[in-house]
């Protein structure tokens, strides 16, 4: 299928490719369709592009490449929800942003995808332990660094 976007041209996704998540992600719950795109073999960051709005993308990261101790609590009722059937189908993204001369990630409101179904869903972590802007890695200055 060609996707339109507005950062990458049209570009062609396979059907099974497509993520759904069923409320959409916080802030957007219209907007239920994605693909995950990588910009290069040994990429840490990908893009969560819209398949509903071209202009619509965030950046995404596994945070236990940058928080060794990090870990969602996955509730069953939850499990049930994605169609978990084991922890193993499923892999957690978090939205990266920059402030400053920080890349971010948002530990406190995690992306959990079935990667065999390929639906996902926004957690909200009641536990305060994590926040919205949590730390990942310092950019910028004289260090080269690949833009997010």
């Amino acid at each position: 299928m060609e996707v339109r976007t507005t950062r990458f041209g049209v570009i062609d996704i396979a059907e099974d490719r497509v993520i759904t998540f069923a409320s959409g992600v916080l802030g957007f719950p219209e907007h239920r369709r994605y693909c995950l795109l990588q910009p290069g073999e040994d990429a840490c960051f990908f893009w969560l592009q819209s398949l509903d709005d071209p202009d619509l993308a965030f950046v995404v990261t596994d945070p236990t490449l940058f928080v060794q101790d990090y870990s969602v609590p996955i509730r069953a009722e939850q499990m049930t929800a994605l169609g978990l059937k084991s922890l193993d189908d499923a892999q957690v993204f978090v939205i990266v942003n920059k402030v400053e001369e920080q890349l971010t990630g948002n530990l406190q409101g995690p992306l959990v995808i079935n990667t065999l179904e390929r639906v996902g869903e926004q957690l909200v972590l009641a536990e305060k332990r994590w926040t919205t802007r949590h730390p990942l890695i310092r950019v910028g200055g004289r260090a080269s660094a690949a833009t997010a």
